[in-house]
């Protein structure tokens, strides 16, 4: 992997990324859709908010790369669709890359692809197919020098916490985010662990690939705001968050509080005043 498409995901000053993901559509599932209905005003208010990047599918990126300027938000492109989210799950399982996504994300002028790696309880298929898909994109993104994000996911049983809800034990994630690197990750897009005092030990075993560290489902802004600090405290390179952003009363402000905490080194209560201070 080159560095050079990197040198627009991570701030210059700071060495660390804001990554908004509004690539929930490309999973199927309805309530995935709330707060980016228009995929068109969703985009234009973030590039109004000023993330570092913007994570986006092939479909839909043209929304972000068709803006003018050279101030926007770099592009980050989802690469991988499955139907492991919704409650109850599919008879059938599946996980599929799309086929030419490094020669996609090469045209839309992407800087990073990002890729599942997903540990579900009973279904070792669906790590089985992330993998072959990994190893695909690895090669292609090689050629090309496209920086590979990979994305490790331990989920809870579908029976018992439903859809897309995460397992926070610290053992689980060093495991998987191990192995992603072992894969050949540039980057890895992790889960936050349940006792976040221990998440430096996760940094340590993806030694020297940067860690951006997932948001998750929806939060109250103290514990996000929080939650973010304690992160890049551990080593943490950066933050992907979706819905804690997108569908925030004022995305413009989470944001701001965001980009306050990661460029500037702001504490939590500065952060939250921002919140509410920052409007368009």
């Amino acid at each position: 992997m080159t560095p050079y498409r990197l040198n627009r995901l991570f701030d210059p000053r700071s060495g660390r990324a804001l990554d908004v993901a509004i690539d929930h559509g490309f999973f199927g599932e309805r309530s995935f859709l709330d707060g980016i209905e228009d995929i068109a005003q969703s985009v234009a208010t973030l590039v109004q908010a000023g993330p570092d990047a913007i994570q986006m599918t092939l479909g839909q990126a043209r929304h972000l790369q068709a803006i003018a300027g050279k101030q926007k938000p770099a592009l980050v492109m989802r690469t991988d669709v499955a139907n492991v989210y919704n409650t109850p799950l599919d008879e059938e399982l599946y996980s599929h890359h799309v086929p030419f996504a490094v020669e996609e994300a090469v045209r839309l002028d992407a800087a990073a692809l990002c890729v599942n790696l997903m540990q579900l309880p009973q279904h070792p298929g669906i790590r089985g197919a992330n993998i072959r898909s990994i190893l695909a994109l690895r090669e292609q993104a090689t050629r090309f020098g496209m920086p590979l994000m990979i994305e490790p996911l331990v989920m809870q049983d579908n029976s018992v916490a439903g859809g897309y809800m995460v397992d926070g034990d610290l053992d689980r994630i060093m495991t998987l985010v191990r192995q992603a690197v072992e894969l050949g990750a540039d980057l890895i897009k992790a889960d936050p662990s349940d006792d976040i005092r221990e998440y430096h030990r996760v940094i340590r075993v993806a030694g020297d690939v940067p860690v951006l560290v997932r948001g998750g489902g929806r939060v109250d802004d103290k514990t996000l705001l929080e939650r973010t600090v304690a992160v890049l405290d551990a080593g943490a390179r950066g933050i992907v968050y979706g819905r804690n952003v997108v569908q925030h009363r004022n995305p413009f402000g989470i944001t701001a509080a965001l980009m306050a905490i990661l460029h500037r080194g702001a504490g939590v209560d500065e952060a939250l005043r921002l919140v509410d201070e920052v409007r368009p």
